[in-house]
């Protein structure tokens, strides 16, 4: 076996573990807000601001869903493009009196906010630990 063998074998093998997948609700109206807020009674609820237009942002979305390791029937993932839907990025920031960033995740329970992270801060364990 080569060199180059072996990484190409660890890829085969990675690619053949079934990845835990995200099921995104996408956030583009305002009364989504609302939503959030109702389905974080029943669940944790996690809220993705991403910012199309930043590699930054794109890195710690790519980060976070490659890490992810969350039983979707107790956590639901609400993901805003905030480039697009600024009118609702801006009501999040007001309602739930977070400082507007980008990326930044923010995570309720029971209608209150229990943790929110932007940047190099948004790592899945980091939000696994604090819900759990």
């Amino acid at each position: 076996m080569g060199f180059f063998d072996k990484f190409l074998k660890a890829d085969e093998d990675t690619s053949k573990t079934p990845k835990k997948s995200i099921d995104w609700l996408e956030v583009k109206k305002v009364n989504d807000v609302e939503t959030i807020l109702e389905t974080s009674k029943r669940q944790t609820a996690i809220v993705f601001k991403h910012s199309t237009r930043c590699p930054v942002s794109r890195m710690a979305l790519n980060r976070f869903e490659a890490e992810a390791d969350f039983d979707n029937s107790q956590v639901a993932f609400f993901f805003l493009d905030l480039i697009q839907y600024r009118e609702v990025s801006n009501l999040i920031a007001e309602k739930f009196q977070v400082t507007h960033q980008s990326p930044q995740i923010i995570i309720l329970q029971n209608q209150k906010i229990i943790g929110h992270f932007s940047h190099h801060e948004i790592q899945a364990e980091v939000v696994a630990d604090l819900i759990n």
